[in-house]
């Protein structure tokens, strides 16, 4: 072996083993690990970047993991003259075959910890000259350990995802389970093989919101990264700031498109944009510069699972279940024209139209609901303008029975705390017009996701202002307030000045937890110490046994 390359390699082996024992003692003390990793590092990289006026006054730089375009964590090291005497044969024929034969005897072994490699690994030389770059790539496989990992998954799927409740996976399994899902060295790409797991494993965490929601958020990431990296690199460059913006390849540049990846890439896309309703229209468009008559359809139709176009006396509408719109025309501004399209849309979510669409409207009335908290969207509208039509009251109520769904929020406005569970515009404005749909309005806000929503909170000062502080209406107040965020603000026009008042509100609070006691007490009084001095001040006198019996709560 060159002198030379025996150095470099010397050198670059000692720095990487003592990054690899400091490591592997991390990796040793970490706790919860989940049985679907077999191994944490599948990646290495040593790299030369020369000088930035002299090219031999440079680094040597070694990464453990791959790291992102726009991060630099590597480990540096400042070489001696040797570098000057080494060529690109030299690497190719001599340093890089050596590296990989030691990496590959280290690989095979445990000598690190049986978690530390992957089951794949992937060894990376870059070795920046005067004026080119040489890049090198070799690609390791531990067929034992993969095959382990094989039948650890097949186990999981019949004893986590197949099975019946109670049985549930563990949380910290569902990352990797969703990852492997989209790993062509675990399972076959493709949409009947994949779709089926996704879904049975979501049915069955229906017992348990909190997975459930992780859940789908794991898999929705993982079918998201698989569409860019595994999908649309293959036929696009990523260009701009962000590598956002996607240029198709010359033709001579991109393979041929497989039919069951652009199903799998569909699918992806759809199920992307129920909380990427932009990252959607972009995925279907591209689709569409690859060829995929589907994707044209979906964009201008949708899947063909609902009629698109309705033609009525006072209204026009037409939707699309993909990119989850709907768009209604009012041609009269009259009752029967809402009342029209409220059996519209109820009709369409009766049919299984996706819960948390976005609405596009054209009406002259821009009526909205007095709750600064709610966004002033086109949906928002609609349900304000429908509510200005008693008769419609028993309509509206129909469809928010239908609409209501917990974890599910309207596509109206972009995710953000403006985002509101579906049935909400017209729950809330029912609420206001009559004490008819208090039952209503309480299922409501026993459903809705205070940790995720939050536009709800101020509605109990609206309650308030329009019917009072009513002795008899004191559990539906209270459901209000349960239902705001769990940091509720004070509801400064609460006023419990009667002694009937007070008692009925410690009639509906006996039952409750001490948590709910709590918060209720604090949206009406603010704090213990101003209840307290409520109950000095208490007029009548017959006030004051009532709120004493309050003070006792907290």
């Amino acid at each position: 072996m060159n002198p030379a390359v025996a150095v470099f390699l010397q050198e670059v082996w000692n720095e990487l083993m003592k990054i690899y024992e400091k490591e592997s003692t991390q990796i040793r003390e970490l706790e919860q690990n989940s049985k679907l990793q077999v191994g944490i590092k599948d990646y290495m990289r040593v790299s030369w970047r020369k000088g930035k006026f002299a090219w031999a006054n440079g680094h040597i730089h070694i990464d453990t993991f791959e790291p992102f375009s726009w991060s630099d964590s590597s480990y540096k090291l400042e070489p001696e003259s040797y570098i000057i005497e080494l060529t690109e044969q030299l690497l190719i024929e001599e340093f890089f075959p050596a590296l990989c034969a030691r990496m590959n005897e280290l690989f095979r072994t445990e000598e690190l910890g049986p978690k530390f490699f992957d089951y794949r690994m992937e060894i990376v030389l870059e070795f920046e000259w005067e004026a080119s770059k040489t890049v090198l790539r070799q690609q390791l496989l531990n067929e034992s350990k993969l095959m382990r990992l094989q039948e650890t998954l097949e186990q999981f799927i019949k004893e986590k995802v197949m099975s019946d409740p109670p049985i549930l996976p563990k949380e910290r399994d569902l990352f990797f389970f969703a990852y492997s899902l989209v790993n062509p060295d675990l399972f076959k790409q493709e949409l009947e093989v994949i779709e089926p797991l996704i879904d049975r494993l979501t049915d069955k965490l229906t017992i348990s919101p909190k997975l459930k929601d992780e859940w789908t958020s794991r898999w929705t990431m993982a079918i998201n990264g698989w569409a860019k990296e595994g999908f649309l690199d293959q036929f696009f460059d990523r260009q701009g700031y962000y590598r956002n913006e996607w240029v198709l390849k010359e033709e001579g540049d991109r393979p041929a498109v497989d039919a069951e990846a652009m199903k799998l890439f569909l699918y992806a896309a759809l199920q992307v944009g129920a909380s990427e309703p932009e990252t959607r229209q972009t995925y279907l468009e591209l689709a569409v510069q690859l060829g995929s008559k589907q994707a044209q359809a979906y964009l201008k139709t949708g899947s063909g699972k609902f009629e698109s176009v309705y033609r009525g006396k006072r209204v026009n509408a037409s939707n699309n279940d993909c990119l989850q719109t709907i768009d209604i025309r009012i041609l009269e501004e009259v009752e029967a024209a809402y009342s029209e399209a409220l059996d519209y849309l109820i009709l369409l979510l009766k049919q299984g139209f996706p819960k948390g669409y976005k609405l596009k409207l054209k009406s002259s009335q821009k009526h909205l609901l007095p709750l600064k908290q709610l966004a002033k969207s086109k949906l928002h509208q609609f349900f304000a303008n429908a509510l200005t039509y008693p008769a419609l009251f028993p309509k509206i109520a129909e469809y928010a029975d239908v609409a209501m769904e917990e974890y599910a929020w309207y596509g109206d406005v972009e995710p953000s705390e403006k985002s509101v569970m579906p049935g909400t515009y017209a729950v809330l404005g029912l609420g206001l017009k009559s004490e008819v749909y208090f039952p209503l309005l309480c299922r409501y806000m026993e459903l809705v996701d205070t940790e995720h929503q939050s536009a709800q909170d101020g509605y109990a000062a609206a309650f308030v202002a329009v019917h009072g502080v009513q002795p008899a209406n004191m559990p539906v107040l209270i459901s209000v307030l349960l239902g705001g965020i769990d940091e509720g603000t004070t509801v400064k026009n609460i006023k419990i000045e009667q002694p009937e008042q007070a008692e009925a509100l410690v009639d509906a609070l006996k039952d409750l937890q001490e948590y709910e006691r709590e918060m209720v007490l604090s949206r009406i009084f603010h704090s213990k110490n101003k209840l307290s001095a409520a109950v000095k001040k208490a007029e009548p006198a017959a006030l004051r046994e009532p709120l004493e019996q309050l003070l006792r709560f907290l």
